[in-house]
């Protein structure tokens, strides 16, 4: 089957717009069912009234996992915000009301965090057995709330289209502590523009009342855990600098 030439290329998958409808075509290295993990999350976060694309289809085509999804039109933030600099904390604003909102949502029947977390820290190459050991035992004792986390919450992945904001890319998402999603935005931000990532840390801070220093906490954590990802753009010496510095 003929899809056309993919609208972007991640981690996971390439995703093509044809007939009007979004192809998130999965890469071969991923594990059997990992179209219906994501499906059923995206889902899940559209049953609480979440404002994400309906997903039409979970289905095989040349024996790739794809799942077929409502195409929304529009930009991201993140395009918007590249094209006007000067509207920064306007745009950042926004994000951090709808990341709030998904906050709120109280989360029992998806992927737990702390299962999530503990499997990527124990199969990061980067770490030695005993950072290991260390980073698990202040895992397990880190408290955990049951909210609706996104796991990889930025301006790209929320679509602005006549003044209504989707968010899309629900594959990372998990029910766990809203400081941890926070400090894995602030993380994401910090890759390309420190100034960015203080920006939604400080908002954040000041809109919902959590301290710095409490979503702090979970830096390690988070930082340790992103390392078995191996996403080309990251840098493992920062990360492994992170999880040292705390």
């Amino acid at each position: 089957m003929n899809l056309g030439t993919p609208i972007a290329t991640g981690n996971t998958a390439q995703v093509y717009l044809y007939k009007n409808n979004i192809y998130k075509i999965f890469h071969d290295s991923l594990p059997a069912g990992e179209s219906f993990k994501e499906a059923n999350k995206q889902q899940y976060a559209h049953s609480f009234g979440l404002p994400v694309p309906e997903i039409y289809d979970v289905t095989n085509i040349d024996g790739k996992q794809v799942i077929i999804m409502e195409h929304i039109k529009g930009k991201t933030i993140g395009d918007f915000l590249n094209d006007n600099m000067e509207r920064a904390e306007y745009y950042m604003s926004m994000s951090v009301d709808i990341h709030m909102g998904i906050h709120q949502t109280k989360a029992h029947s998806i992927e737990p965090m702390s299962g999530k977390l503990r499997r990527q820290i124990q199969s990061a190459p980067e770490l030695g057995n005993e950072l290991k050991s260390v980073l698990i035992k202040k895992l397990d004792s880190m408290t955990f709330e049951e909210n609706l986390c996104h796991g990889d919450f930025h301006l790209y992945n929320l679509i602005l289209s006549n003044d209504k904001v989707t968010i899309i890319d629900w594959v990372d998402s998990s029910a766990g502590d809203r400081r941890a999603d926070v400090y894995r935005t602030h993380l994401l931000y910090s890759q390309v523009s420190v100034e960015l990532a203080d920006m939604y840390m400080r908002l954040y801070c000041e809109k919902s009342g959590l301290s710095k220093d409490e979503i702090f906490q979970w830096a390690p954590i988070i930082a340790a855990a992103r390392l078995s990802e191996r996403v080309s753009s990251e840098n493992p010496k920062r990360l492994l600098e992170i999880v040292h510095q705390f």
